[in-house]
């Protein structure tokens, strides 16, 4: 089932959408609810797989999207990411100027900036949260919130559902 849905994301939002935030947070609000919101918590996954919340907040530093990965866990009933993801987005909004400006003007100096910021000494204890949640789902990470609300809601997934 997770390739299936898989696929049908990639299918309706093309990887090179996502270059453009805003075509692509716009194509995500088009979606049924239900791939909506599998779709606004993608990047969340890769993002706590690969580095941290922090980094999230770099390479995908965009209001509109990190309100959508908020509802997107919200409508999954993922309540504990969730709560993590709230209260990091809160902490890294009280830096979102710099990190803006450090990734505009040249991502190498957000990479040096981070490691020593108080955001990253204020998001470690919610970064430690996220990865022991994530381990708890070794298959799938928190796409496995996916599976169980598709099961659940299937009529929330179809296009029928919009």
């Amino acid at each position: 089932m997770i390739r299936a849905l898989s696929e049908e994301l990639q299918r309706l939002l093309p990887s090179e959408l996502e270059r453009q935030v805003d075509a692509f947070v716009e194509r995500i609000q088009a979606l049924p609810p239900g791939l909506r919101a599998m779709a606004s918590i993608y990047q969340l996954d890769v993002s706590i797989t690969l580095d941290d919340l922090g980094w999230h907040f770099a390479n995908w530093h965009h209001r509109a999207y990190c309100n959508e990965t908020l509802r997107g866990l919200a409508l999954l009933e993922a309540q504990e990411a969730a709560d993590i993801f709230s209260q990091a987005y809160a902490l890294a909004t009280t830096h979102w100027e710099t990190i803006g400006r450090l990734v505009s003007e040249d991502f190498r100096l957000f990479t040096t900036w981070y490691p020593r910021s108080e955001l990253a000494r204020a998001l470690a204890p919610l970064n430690e949260r996220i990865w022991t949640l994530r381990r708890s789902f070794p298959d799938y990470g928190l796409m496995t919130f996916w599976l169980t609300f598709a099961r659940k809601y299937p009529e929330k997934v179809s296009a029928a559902a919009r």
